[in-house]
C-alpha cells in the first residue's frame, strides 16, 4: 500500500468518525486491501467494525449470503454480486456503511466479456439504496489494480458519509 493510500484511509477514518459511522468491508480481488490500509493507521478500530475476505464463491454465499443463483447467473464479478456482498456485509455486520469490491486483477482470468482491470464495487449505507460503480483499470498489473480499485473504494465510501 503506497503512502498516499494511508493518508486518504486516515482522512476517510477522520469523516466517518466525525459522523459516528461504522464501516465494514467485503472483499474479494482486493484480498483483504481495503481492510489493512484502513488499519495501519492508528485507532481505526473505533470506525472499522469489520472485514469479510470472500475471494471464492462459496466464501461469498456462506459469509455474505450472496445466492448460488445469482453467481451461476451473472458470473463473481458483476453487478449484481457486488451489490449483494454489500447489502450481506451491513446484514452480516454492526457496521452503517459496508463496501464491496470484486473483479479480475490478473494476470489470468479475463475473458472477452470480462477482462482483467474489470472491478465492480457497490457501497451500501442503512436505510439508503446500494449504489454500484464500476471500472475498467485495462491490464495494468495485478498490484495497480488492486490499489487503484482500494482508491476507488475509499472514493465511493467518501460519497455516502
Amino acid at each position: 500500500m503506497t503512502p498516499e493510500l494511508v493518508e486518504q484511509a486516515r482522512l476517510l477514518l477522520e469523516e466517518l468518525r466525525a459522523r459516528k459511522l461504522m464501516l465494514a468491508t467485503a472483499e474479494s480481488c482486493t484480498g483483504g486491501l481495503i481492510s489493512a490500509t484502513l488499519t495501519e493507521v492508528p485507532g481505526s478500530s473505533d470506525v472499522v467494525e469489520r472485514g469479510f475476505v470472500t475471494y471464492s464463491n462459496e466464501a461469498k454465499m456462506q459469509m455474505l449470503g450472496v445466492p448460488a443463483a445469482m453467481i451461476d447467473q451473472h458470473g463473481a464479478v458483476s453487478e449484481e454480486v457486488a451489490c449483494a456482498m454489500a447489502t450481506g456485509a451491513l446484514e452480516q455486520s454492526l457496521a452503517d456503511v459496508a463496501v464491496s469490491v470484486t473483479g479480475v486483477a490478473g494476470p489470468g482470468g479475463g475473458s472477452a466479456e470480462k477482462p482483467v482491470g474489470l472491478v465492480h464495487f457497490a457501497v451500501a449505507r442503512r436505510g439508503r439504496n446500494v449504489e454500484p460503480l464500476h471500472k475498467t483499470f485495462g491490464d495494468i498489473g495485478r498490484g495497480p489494480i488492486r490499489e487503484k480499485s482500494v482508491d476507488v473504494a475509499f472514493g465511493l465510501i467518501r460519497s455516502v458519509v
